[in-house]
């Protein structure tokens, strides 16, 4: 007689199904690594009748308005050329050191900053001559008619220094320049994250604009005093046109002669208030095309 008992349903094995943490995550595919550099160009556009006040200051110390609307943006091919090597540069040696050094989301501050200091060598080393080329057509109208000299554009710029004074002028004032790209790294991209970590753990914030703001604030402020005296040296070499003016050493000693020790923090006040606006601009912006980044693959767009 047939035993009208059903079988029971087949059990099924705990072992056969894949453990959540066994499970395939996929990996996020990391940012275009020019999107930093973005970012600065068009903050730096923004702000860039900030950045010549502050330079000609600094060089010169040139206190008159400039004159006119268009002297407003006298040498931004200059700042275009500098912010696509220098700040393209940085962002892309900024991550990937944080990647060598084990630098996560949670990562100690001074992880951050050692990961800052390596990227600001790489940058402040490869974008020197477009820093060069900026602070040269920046200032160049803060100079006698005579001692100017009346670069049509950065490119023209670059052709006439080699031209002119050689290959090796290229590599005028790298010393200053990657010693404040190194402190720049440091302390702008280093605390922005440091903050930014930090404000998040509490319950007044989210990743958004606010959070963002809020972290590059105070990013700025830090960044602007650490780098001044690097900042004002960097910009008074790169702008003299004596040879015997070239040696880091002797621009501070002449500097200290003239002025005293505060000379290293000249130009304090204009350098806040181009650097404050900029760095808030850059990550605001930055953060923003990662946005839209993010966007355009959920789109299925695989070309960023």
């Amino acid at each position: 007689m047939a035993s009208n008992q059903v079988p029971p349903a087949a059990a099924v094995s705990p072992a056969t199904v894949p453990p959540k943490s066994d499970l395939a995550v996929p990996k996020k595919k990391p940012y275009p690594f020019w999107l930093g550099g973005v970012a600065a160009t068009i903050a730096a556009s923004i702000t860039h009748p900030l950045d010549l006040t502050k330079v000609r200051l600094q060089a010169s110390g040139d206190k008159r308005m400039i004159e006119s609307y268009r002297g407003l943006f006298d040498g931004i091919t200059g700042t275009w050329l500098r912010q696509m090597s220098y700040s393209m540069c940085r962002f892309w040696a900024y991550d990937e050191s944080k990647k060598i050094l084990g630098a996560g989301k949670d990562a100690p501050a001074w992880k951050l900053a050692a990961a800052g200091s390596m990227a600001g060598g790489i940058a402040g080393f490869v974008g020197n001559p477009g820093e060069l080329v900026m602070v040269r057509l920046q200032g160049d109208f803060a100079k006698p008619p005579e001692k100017r000299f009346n670069y049509k554009n950065c490119l023209d710029a670059l052709y006439r220094m080699v031209r002119e004074e050689g290959v090796s002028t290229l590599g005028r004032g790298v010393g200053p320049n990657v010693f404040r790209a190194i402190l720049m790294n440091a302390s702008q991209l280093a605390s922005y994250d440091f903050f930014k970590a930090e404000l998040l753990k509490t319950k007044y914030f989210e990743d958004n604009i606010m959070c963002h703001f809020t972290a590059s604030f105070a990013a700025g402020t830090i960044a602007t005093t650490v780098c001044s005296p690097a900042d004002v040296l960097k910009s008074r070499i790169m702008n003299a046109s004596g040879p015997g003016s070239r040696s880091t050493m002797a621009m501070i000693r002449q500097s200290m002669q003239n002025e005293g020790a505060m000379f290293m923090f000249k130009g304090w006040v204009p350098a806040w208030t181009r650097l404050q606006p900029t760095t808030i601009l850059i990550f605001l912006t930055f953060e923003q095309l990662k946005n839209a980044v993010d966007w355009s693959r959920s789109q299925g767009y695989t070309f960023v």
